[in-house]
């Protein structure tokens, strides 16, 4: 098993294992498991994000990939048993151009939280390209997507345009790139193209309306292809052996996973960076107008898809890192969350966690971050305490959402922030939904789950669900007079603070 630090407790690793391969915003986690689904033992890479303006997010192509290549070697390096199947989530909407002779990239990898696409997406909405992208995707105009992006590169990186007139562009998400580069194909999957904003929700194939609208080439963009099967094999030098990738998934379509959510009414929510809420929603595509949330494809399995309804919280981890280590707040999220524990409320102070925008269901991508309510009395531990509140309600306002539709249950949590009780506490009362913390790994384990069905080592998604256990329930404090009337101020404090 896997120690806190990621040290391996007791051995194991002989027999018949998975691998999970997450790819995420910060770094890379590969995890080794026994095929029923018990952590064995993990490796963790981090890679740098870059700023170079204002509202610019980037990443360097190649560490990503020497981060991939260095947590899956130090794991196989200890594994004597055969690992019959692996699966590899990544960062969603991030994308980059690269030269299909070569393998070089042309462009760093524009990450999801990068907003240079807006003036592609200001100028389509001036053309009235808005209700047609809308009603096909089931998405708004937003940054957050990969079809601005990739048209933004499409008009000012030259090399892009370049390899385009040579008929040698490759333009894609980062696990067509990864795939591409390690030997699988270029090739993407449906919960991946759901999300780029050029692919209709449960289409087989890329969308002609939403490529001409962004200008987008077709035969620049990976084939898409089925979440779990046989995916190809994955192969590096450094490896010594060769890895049979039978799952391929977006992250937070992962998590929906490794939750345990693979019916329909459960959610989730992984807190890391941001905060992503996912509600299965069956086999049927869920309305585009879903009070702000978008309908996502979950997974797609023999050809069968399931759908999900999706809000993301754009700024989570990200807040706390900000206070902290920018601000000076404390020594370190850990740190800051320790001060808002030791205060009984937040002395009035607000914060709007807004540093990449407001995502759903309020879809503001100019709103900033907002610090308000402060007095002679705030004092840090009160602006600390204010900003898990914030990301409470956040999360509260899509749960509101989801409850419209199908009440849930109780929502399945994930992810490093879950190790805060307080912030497990306040998201119970806020929402009224008991919590259920499961796996902090949920990631990497739903890749490895996945990849075990589509390598028949499980028999269905369903088992998945079956199979993952909880780890407690936080049960809410609060009364529904309370609720109603603090998320009513809450979101009064949006409106307000959104607009300036």
């Amino acid at each position: 098993m896997v120690a806190p630090d990621g040290r391996i407790q007791g051995g194991g690793m002989s027999g018949r294992l998975l691998l999970g391969i997450d790819e995420g915003t910060s770094a890379v986690k590969a995890v080794l498991y026994d095929t029923d689904l018990r952590p064995l033992a993990e490796a963790r890479r981090e890679k740098p994000l870059a700023h170079p303006r204002p509202g610019w997010v980037e990443q360097d192509p190649q560490d990503v990939m020497v981060a991939v290549v260095d947590a899956v070697g130090e794991l196989l390096a200890g594994a004597e048993g055969e690992v019959v199947a692996c699966g590899l989530d990544h960062q969603g909407e991030s994308v980059l151009a690269w030269d299909a002779e070569s393998g070089d990239p042309l462009t760093p990898i524009v990450t999801w939280q990068d907003k240079r696409s807006q003036e592609v997406l200001d100028r389509l909405e001036a053309d009235g390209g808005d209700a047609e992208v809308r009603e096909v995707s089931g998405m708004p105009l937003d940054p957050y997507f990969s079809a601005g992006k990739l048209s933004w590169l499409l008009e000012h990186e030259p090399a892009v345009q370049r390899a385009l007139d040579a008929r040698t562009l490759r333009l894609g998400t980062v696990d067509s790139w990864l795939c591409d580069m390690l030997g699988s194909g270029f090739a993407t999957d449906p919960s991946t193209a759901s999300r780029t904003q050029l692919s209709a929700p449960g289409a087989p194939d890329w969308d002609p309306r939403l490529l001409a609208a962004f200008g987008v080439p077709r035969e620049a963009l990976p084939s898409i292809r089925d979440s779990a099967g046989d995916l190809g094999t994955l192969r590096h030098p450094d490896w010594g052996r060769e890895l049979p990738l039978r799952g391929q998934v977006v992250d937070q379509q992962a998590a929906l996973a490794g939750a345990g959510c693979t019916e329909p009414g459960r959610v989730k929510a992984t807190y890391g960076t941001g905060v992503f809420v996912l509600a299965h929603a069956g086999a049927e595509r869920p309305d585009p107008s879903e009070g702000g949330l978008l309908p996502t494809v979950a997974w797609r399995v023999g050809g069968r898809v399931e759908y999900a309804l999706d809000g993301g919280v754009f700024t989570a981890g990200a807040l706390l890192e900000w206070l902290s280590r920018d601000l000076g707040l404390a020594p370190d999220p850990p740190a800051l969350a320790a001060l808002a524990a030791d205060v009984e409320d937040s002395a009035g102070v607000r914060v709007l966690p807004a540093l990449a925008g407001l995502g759903a269901p309020w879809w503001r991508p100019e709103a900033t971050a907002v610090i308000a309510g402060l007095t002679g009395r705030a004092r840090a531990g009160h602006v600390a305490r204010a900003a898990l509140e914030s990301i409470a309600w956040r999360v509260a306002d899509i749960l509101a959402v989801v409850s419209e539709h199908a009440e849930p249950e109780a929502l399945r949590v994930d992810g490093g922030l879950t190790r805060d009780r307080l912030l497990l506490q306040l998201q119970a009362d806020t929402s009224g939904v008991p919590v259920e913390p499961g796996a902090i790994d949920a990631t990497a384990a739903g890749a490895a789950a996945l990849a075990a069905v589509g390598a028949g080592v499980w028999e269905s998604t369903r088992e998945i669900g079956e199979r993952v256990p909880t780890g407690g329930r936080i049960e809410p404090k609060r009364d529904d007079a309370w609720r109603s009337g603090g998320h009513a101020a809450w979101r009064a404090f949006v409106e307000g603070a959104a607009t300036l």
